[in-house]
């Protein structure tokens, strides 16, 4: 009987007006949980999506780059939306240059197959 009373005391008061306190309970902890949910996520996605940017603005004749699918090549012509990569000897291909997904240095692309019997034989 005892914990009715303060039950009844802990609700809203017969005017109708909510307690002092009762709107900082809950947005303190949902303006955490949008500054947490802003520093792991949603940061990280715009740094991501600027440097990218960056690197298919500043694509240039001579690059080595991979694409999003994994082809890796050589950058021989860059036009407004298209570059062409040499995937291998006198083989070019045409890309959107959206889907360029990083430069990498000359010794990080794979190695051409005859390259590896020569080592290995």
């Amino acid at each position: 009987m005892n914990t009715e009373i303060q039950v009844a005391q802990m609700g809203p008061s017969p005017d109708g007006e909510a307690a002092p306190d009762g709107g900082f309970g809950f947005i303190l902890p949902f303006l955490a949980m949008l500054l947490i949910l802003y520093a792991l996520v949603i940061r990280p996605q715009q740094k991501e999506r600027n440097r990218l940017k960056q690197l298919q603005g500043a694509l240039a004749k001579g690059d080595s780059v991979v694409t999003e699918g994994g082809m890796y090549g050589r950058v021989t012509g860059v036009a407004e939306d298209v570059v062409t990569l040499e995937i291998a000897d006198r083989v070019r291909v045409k890309f959107s240059r959206s889907k360029v997904a990083a430069t990498v240095q000359s010794g990080d692309a794979p190695e051409k197959p005859d390259q590896k019997r020569g080592k290995s034989a």
